[in-house]
C-alpha cells in the first residue's frame, strides 16, 4: 500500500551545500529549492540572497556550494550535508527533483510542497510540509508540531502528496488535511488529524488525546492506543483489516465515526488497535 521513498535517481545534477555554523538568529532560505538553483552556475547559486531577521544575504555566508545543476527542476538534487535545524523554509513550494538533508531541518521545511523528494534523514522542526500539495516527504527522526497542517487561521491543511515519519510526532499532526496520505511509524501527541476532512493517517504507535477532533471526513488509523477518546466519536465494530484504495491495513481494529460533536451527517472513520478505558 505505502511504499518507502526511492531517493537514488542517478540522472540527477547534484549540488552540494555544507552549511557552516548555524547562526543563533534563523535564517530563511526558501531559495534552496531545485527550483531555485535549476539553469545556474555555482557562482549564481551562492549570490542568492537568503533573510535574517531584517537583513539579507549571499546564500554563500552560510553554506559551501559546490557542484552542479541541472537545467530544470526536475533534473536538479539538492544534497545539504550536515545539519540546518536554524534554516527556514527549505524546499518551500519545490515542483520537482530532490533534497536531501543529511542532518536535522529547520521549521516549514517542504511548505506548501507541489512535486519531488525531500528526505531529512534526522528530525524536522514544526510546521514542515504545511499545506503540502504533492511530492514525497520523508522524516528519518521525529517531526514538531503541525506537521501536513493548515496554517493558523486557514481550514484547509495538506492536500495531496505522502509524508512518512520513521519516529514520533508533536501535536496537530494533519490538522485540516483534505487530501494525500501520512504515515507516523511512531506515537504522536495532542489532536492529530483535528478538523481532518479527507485523505489519511496512519499512526503506528499511540495517539495521546483528541485524535480526530472536528473531523468531518477521512480515514485515521491508530495502531497502537488512543489514550483519551473524544465523546464525539460512536463506535461502529470490530474490523479485521481496513481496506483502502491500493491495499488492505492488517490488524484488529475498533472502528468508530466522529466528530458528531461538529456535524451529524458527515463523519470520518476512526480506527484503533485499543483505546483505554473501552
Amino acid at each position: 500500500m505505502i511504499n518507502n521513498i526511492d531517493f537514488k535517481s542517478d540522472k540527477m545534477n547534484e549540488i552540494v551545500l555544507s552549511p557552516k555554523d548555524q547562526p543563533l538568529i534563523q535564517i530563511e532560505a526558501e531559495v534552496i529549492s531545485p527550483d531555485a538553483f535549476a539553469g545556474k552556475t555555482t557562482s549564481e547559486i551562492e549570490s542568492l540572497k537568503i533573510w535574517q531577521g531584517t537583513r539579507q544575504f549571499d546564500l554563500s555566508e552560510f553554506f559551501d556550494v559546490s557542484g552542479a545543476s541541472g537545467e530544470n527542476a526536475g533534473d536538479t538534487r539538492i544534497a545539504i550535508d550536515g545539519s540546518v535545524h536554524r534554516t527556514k523554509y527549505i524546499g518551500q513550494e519545490m515542483s520537482g527533483g530532490e533534497i536531501l538533508v543529511k542532518g536535522s531541518a529547520g521549521m516549514h521545511a517542504a511548505e506548501k510542497m507541489k512535486g519531488g523528494k525531500m528526505i531529512i534523514e534526522k528530525d524536522a522542526d514544526s510546521w514542515t510540509g504545511t499545506q503540502l500539495l504533492g511530492g514525497e516527504l520523508k522524516i528519518g527522526g521525529n517531526a514538531g508540531d503541525y506537521l501536513g497542517s493548515a496554517f493558523r487561521g486557514e481550514w484547509q491543511g495538506m492536500k495531496g502528496g505522502f509524508i512518512e515519519v520513521g519516529g514520533n510526532v508533536k501535536s496537530q499532526l494533519g490538522s485540516g488535511i483534505v487530501g494525500g496520505r501520512i504515515l507516523v511509524k511512531g506515537n504522536a501527541e495532542q489532536f492529530p488529524g483535528v478538523h481532518m476532512n479527507n485523505g489519511l493517517i496512519i499512526i503506528e504507535g499511540d495517539a495521546e488525546r483528541g485524535a480526530g477532533a472536528e473531523m468531518i471526513g477521512g480515514n485515521m488509523v491508530v495502531k497502537g492506543k488512543i489514550h483519551t477518546l473524544l465523546p464525539g466519536f460512536e463506535f461502529v465494530e470490530k474490523v479485521n483489516g481496513i481496506e483502502i484504495e491500493d491495499g488492505k491495513i492488517e490488524g484488529e481494529f475498533l472502528k468508530f465515526l466522529g466528530d458528531f460533536a461538529v456535524k451529524k451527517t458527515v463523519q470520518g472513520n476512526l480506527y484503533a488497535g485499543e483505546v483505554d478505558g473501552f
